[in-house]
């Protein structure tokens, strides 16, 4: 368990970051097309994701009813919104450069807008549903700080020269998951603080999202400018280069979410994020745009 040392609260603060794709390669880790497209699933599932993370949130945001929590999630929210868009320029690259993703971002779309989306409910059974997908979120989340502190510490993707764009959006969006990880559990908390609301939602949230990851890096390598399909060995060199996460840590994270007493604060650093972000090439540059535009304003 990797305890945080960063005591104080942080502000969390949505970054205006922007990315230039016009250069980025296929194979954007060197020689390595399955490692490349199962990182590439992530901007395929997360900008509708995460902006339905943005609109449940939004729609919670009225029954919180601590000053603190309430702001944190107006951090998250806008944090999140700026995810959404940014995976969603690596999408827009996708397209002009002849990768049709539609077949698969449909069917994304879907379980976010309508199997998980606004139901006509109202009064107890509204509040109900929002809380349960609140849990989801929260479970969900989980899983993406894990993500967030692997690509932080991942020897692999510098060793593989990594296209360093692509490198720090993974790293600057990583380091804001485990920012901001712990608020979807802490709004869960507030709302519900059963431990079996918690629990329940990551029994059928981990399957599919493991389903869907698995679709989506088979989509890309049947569309790849050598098609292939995903094997087994494949996913264990890649974990064994570092260039996804192994097995073992990522069944640990998942056995800790069951604990009783677990909070998001025991798991992750908040200082390695917030000294990346202090280095991050689009962070930075998102920095001095505002103390610019601030500067103007004054």
């Amino acid at each position: 368990m990797d305890e945080d040392s960063t005591a104080e609260h942080i502000a969390l603060q949505a970054r205006d970051v922007t990315f230039d794709w016009s250069a980025l390669p296929v194979h954007w880790i060197p020689g390595e097309p399955f490692a490349t497209h199962l990182l590439d699933v992530l901007h395929l599932l997360l900008p509708e994701g995460e902006r339905w993370f943005v609109r449940v949130f939004s729609a919670a945001l009225p029954l919180v009813e601590d000053p603190r929590l309430a702001e944190d999630v107006r951090g998250f929210i806008g944090q999140e919104a700026m995810h959404a868009a940014s995976h969603q320029g690596v999408l827009d690259h996708f397209a002009a450069r002849g990768l049709d993703t539609g077949p698969y971002v449909e069917q994304v779309e879907w379980m976010f807008r309508q199997a998980l989306g606004e139901r006509d409910l109202t009064g107890d059974a509204a509040r109900e549903w929002l809380v349960e997908r609140v849990a989801l979120i929260a479970a969900i989340e989980h899983v993406t700080a894990f993500l967030g502190q692997w690509v932080l510490g991942s020897r692999g993707l510098d060793a593989a020269r990594t296209d360093p764009t692509m490198l720090d959006l993974l790293r600057w969006h990583g380091a804001e998951e485990v920012e901001h990880r712990s608020v979807a559990h802490d709004l869960l908390v507030h709302l519900d603080s059963r431990y079996s609301r918690r629990v329940r939602a990551l029994l059928p949230a981990v399957p599919i999202l493991f389903r869907l990851w698995a679709k989506g890096t088979a989509f890309l390598l049947a569309r790849d400018p050598e098609p292939s399909r995903p094997r087994w060995r494949d996913l264990r060199r890649a974990a064994r280069l570092d260039l996804c996460p192994a097995a073992g840590p990522l069944l640990r994270s998942l056995a800790a979410y069951l604990r009783p007493g677990y909070h998001p604060s025991q798991h992750g650093s908040t200082d390695t994020a917030v000294a990346y972000l202090a280095t991050s090439p689009a962070a930075r540059a998102a920095d001095a745009r505002a103390a610019g535009g601030e500067e103007h304003a004054a």
